[in-house]
């Protein structure tokens, strides 16, 4: 800058000088005004992201509960039925891959449009479908469509907040999937007497338009537009970056860890705990769906919490926090019996085990530069979301072999293996501005 002002200062008159030093010092006041305020661009970022990654919660749960309706019809044997979910999550994952590096070559916006066209057209064509076959290709490519909706929009969300708002964003998006799951919850025993699964498929695609009535009014983020300007992209090239020095590849592996156990998790509980009560402590089918609502919300209250404290205090901190207290509440929770304490520890329980899907975003965002950031939110949490797919089968073993109690510590001890992914191998990144 001390050069051009004295570039300035002998081409210019002194009064011409005076005003373009302003105009400078007013360019430069307002950039700064907006590294530290949210615009609407950025809760229009926000918005749009959450309802893709609704969407996606939506999807997968209302799925679940229409499988034995969909089973009846199609004649299709428990083998099949399961498949349908294992295929949805199989695409989600080969989406994940695909459309993160295509969203770092291409754009945020415009690869979150192609995902949520995918997605729409597919899960509509599944209330049409005839047979096992055509649906198990429905869902398939529903998923994949479905794979990008949380890495991208992660990406978009960071991108478009600034750096001391960041986690507080991408808790927002996460935030989206729980409100996807409850809406699931709530809409489908109402809905589904009276439209079947068929019609159920179709209110699925309404978030879907949704989705994308927001994300038709956005622009590409600024730095991403920088970047693009800036640097060639290759395919190869957005993966490499994710282990290109040993600092970055222990963040990789760190991240990868810590998604693992989240989706682990997450699926062991949401799975095996409403059967856990209904089994083992007589829970109704009333009483579990109200543990799973107040669960749920648990849940939402926790990834609101975390991006905030994250935010004032720091990742890496917040992140040992959660899941030390996932580790305990999981541990009390599986020796309560009476149902009041248990849907207050349900709720604990959700904030502690789901509150760290808060900081996910925000930090793979400031772990890894533009021209690779959609690859590594897409790759690293689908690592773990294929990894938390043989959550329900393993604890299932455990179970059968042991107990309902023994399963649950199991969950626990994964916990403690995330404490020390995180200590070792996840760096601090709090207020890191974005490359």
């Amino acid at each position: 800058m001390i050069s051009l002002y004295n570039l300035l200062v002998v081409r210019l008159y002194e009064g011409d000088f005076i005003i373009i030093f302003s105009l400078i010092v007013t360019c430069e006041s307002r950039k700064e005004m907006t590294m530290k305020e949210v615009n609407s661009y950025g809760w229009k970022a926000v918005i749009g992201s959450s309802i893709g990654y609704a969407m996606d919660g939506f999807d997968l749960l209302i799925l679940g509960f229409m499988l034995t309706l969909i089973s009846g019809d199609l004649g299709l044997t428990t083998g099949q039925a399961g498949s349908l979910v294992t295929w949805t999550l199989v695409g989600a994952v080969i989406g994940g891959f695909i459309f993160g590096t295509l969203s770092d070559k291409f754009g945020r916006v415009r690869v979150l449009t192609w995902t949520i066209v995918l997605f729409a057209v597919f899960t509509g064509l599944c209330a049409f479908a005839q047979g096992y076959w055509d649906l198990l290709i429905y869902r398939t490519i529903a998923g994949i469509g479905l794979g990008g909706e949380f890495g991208i929009g992660m990406a978009l969300a960071a991108e478009a907040w600034p750096a001391q708002h960041r986690a507080k964003a991408t808790s927002y998006v996460a935030i989206g999937w729980q409100l996807g799951v409850l809406a699931a919850a709530l809409l489908t025993p109402v809905l589904l007497p009276y439209i079947g699964w068929r019609g159920m498929f179709m209110v699925g695609i309404i978030p879907a338009f949704v989705a994308w009535i927001f994300r038709a009014k956005l622009h590409e983020p600024e730095i991403f537009v920088q970047s693009k300007d800036t640097k060639e992209h290759s395919h190869t090239n957005s993966f490499k970056l994710l282990v290109k020095d040993v600092r970055t590849t222990k963040t990789s592996i760190g991240v990868a860890i810590l998604t693992s156990v989240q989706n682990f998790g997450y699926y062991g509980i949401m799975i095996w705990l409403p059967n856990f009560l209904s089994k083992q402590l007589g829970f109704s089918l009333t009483k579990s769906g109200l543990w799973t609502a107040v669960t749920v919300c648990g849940m939402m209250v926790g990834i609101w919490l975390f991006g905030r404290l994250a935010d004032k205090i720091g990742r890496k901190p917040i992140f040992i926090l959660f899941q030390v207290c996932a580790v305990a509440s999981i541990l009390i929770y599986s020796q309560l019996s009476d149902p009041t304490a248990m849907l207050f520890a349900g709720a604990i329980l959700g904030a502690s085990v789901n509150g760290m899907m808060g900081g996910y975003g925000a930090l793979m965002a400031e772990a890894y530069p533009t021209s690779a950031r959609a690859t590594a939110q897409n790759v690293l949490f689908n690592i773990g979301r294929a990894v938390g797919g043989f959550s329900p089968m393993v604890v299932g073993m455990i179970i059968s072999m042991y107990s309902y109690q023994v399963a649950i510590a199991f969950l626990a001890i994964i916990y403690v293996i995330d404490i020390l992914a995180t200590v070792f191998l996840i760096p601090e990144l709090k207020g890191k501005e974005l490359e």
